[in-house]
């Protein structure tokens, strides 16, 4: 296997923490923080199991496509796994889609992160606040992401340790105030409330594969599945144990979204300052989630697709001192600001049809991965038997992966099938712009291997 240098000018400096870090803070704040209410309402009690369900499936997603992170490195991820087992435009679509989900989640996070800023300074009664406040956080983030990766990434660690402390400390303390009553019923509006809940669930959970894209810059491959697997388990074990408490305390029916639940919850255990502390994870949740995944994850995917040829060349360009994709920093940072712009106008917009949109961008980009996780266990025996670390219980994770997928998709799509032919629609155009346009004729994939299989034009 030989890797192409010129996907290696960026300096590996990210760790086992930092790479932790991002994948417990790219779970998509406003899903957790303030669309749980919303799941809630809809399935009562049983929205602890359809989160949990949620997030295990975003787990056996990462398992299955850990393998090929630890055995391909790169800040492409699914892009350059999928093209080199499907071929150049199955692989720019997985990368793509994945981006393109990020910068979507970039607007509507941002408005989110607004809001609850806006929430600290009830002085500012304004409808322009909250955008006046996204604008400027996702600015200031753009801004840590061009100052170099080191320092963003280190600016997450201690946002998501804050965040993870007060979570503990709320659910470790909010036991005591837990009301078994408000448990029962189980299922309110039968099971398709249930199901009903899971699409949110997978929505917040979402954001965690992201670290995969930090390949390029981490280390000790090794850290790479560690920290998949070490974050997986501390965002399942924090959020669900933190919602079991939350349910525990506000009764189901009391649910709504106007503010977000652990706020109110916290509010009624330990007054205005716990109010206060909660307000606080919230906004370190969204804001975490823009740093280091709208900003950091979706520059480096189009990094590497400009370097290959796929994309405009200036999306490759890397500064010379901070060694960061500056460009495409900058061009997410206006996309960001535009959709937030475009969310104070027309919130149902960016919050339905967009979101939506960005789901099914994710399941695309996840099934083409989970494809390629398969033919790299086939088609590249010798290269995965060598690798320091493999999957256990192959083909377990896959498998669950898949069924994972399939019932996100149901949940989503099956009553709003419309969502698919506009979706079907924007990626036949990015078809017919990418056979017209991209210039990666005379690129060499990354990682090449002996075995003729794995290079599928």
């Amino acid at each position: 296997m030989k890797q192409d240098s010129s996907i290696e000018l960026m300096p590996k400096k990210l760790g086992f923490w930092h790479i932790w870090a991002l994948g417990v803070g790219a779970v998509i704040g406003d899903g957790i923080f303030l669309l749980m209410g919303q799941g809630i309402a809809i399935a009562g009690p049983s929205a602890i199991f359809a989160y949990l369900i949620a997030g295990m499936s975003q787990f056996c997603l990462m398992i299955a496509l850990a393998e090929m992170a630890v055995g391909m490195p790169n800040a492409g991820a699914m892009s350059v796994w999928v093209e080199r087992f499907m071929g150049k435009w199955w692989g720019f679509l997985a990368g793509f889609t994945f981006a393109i989900g990020w910068v979507i989640a970039g607007g509507s996070v941002g408005i989110a992160l607004g809001t609850i800023t806006q929430w600290f300074f009830p002085q500012l009664t304004g409808a322009w606040w909250p955008t006046i406040f996204g604008v400027f956080f996702i600015s200031l983030f753009a801004l840590l992401n061009i100052v170099g990766t080191e320092i963003a990434a280190r600016t997450q660690l201690y946002l998501v340790l804050i965040l993870t402390l007060v979570m503990v400390a709320f659910a470790l303390i909010g036991i005591k105030d837990i009301n078994l009553e408000h448990f029962s019923p189980m299922f309110p509006h039968g099971v398709s409330g249930f199901w009903a809940a899971i699409p949110l669930g997978t929505y917040a959970y979402l954001g965690a594969v992201t670290l995969t894209t930090a390949g390029g810059e981490c280390r000790n491959p090794r850290d790479l599945p560690r920290a998949l697997i070490w974050s997986s388990i501390t965002f399942l074990l924090l959020y669900t144990f933190a919602q079991i408490v939350l349910q525990g305390i506000i009764p189901w029916d009391q649910f709504t979204m106007e503010s977000s639940p652990f706020t109110e919850a916290a509010g009624q255990v330990f007054g205005w300052a716990g109010a206060l502390f909660m307000n606080v994870a919230a906004w370190i949740a969204a804001a975490t989630c823009i740093l280091m995944g709208t900003l950091y994850a979706a520059s480096r995917i189009f990094f590497v697709q400009a370097r290959e040829g796929f994309l405009p060349a200036f999306f490759g360009y890397l500064h010379p001192r901070t060694k960061t994709p500056v460009y495409g920093i900058l061009f997410i940072w206006a996309c960001s600001v535009g959709l937030v712009l475009l969310g104070h106008f027309n919130p149902d917009f960016l919050y339905v049809e967009l979101s939506m949109q960005l789901v099914l961008a994710w399941m695309v980009s996840w099934t083409l991965a989970l494809i390629a996780a398969v033919l790299y266990r086939k088609r590249a025996k010798e290269e995965v038997g060598a690798l320091p670390w493999k999957q256990p219980l192959y083909p377990l994770f896959p498998i669950l992966g898949f069924i994972g997928i399939g019932i996100v998709f149901f949940g989503n799509f099956i009553g709003s099938p419309m969502t698919i032919v506009r979706g079907a629609i924007w990626m036949g155009i990015l078809y017919v712009l990418f056979k017209r346009f991209n210039k990666a004729e005379q690129y060499h994939h990354p990682y090449e291997s002996n075995d003729s299989h794995t290079n599928v034009k």
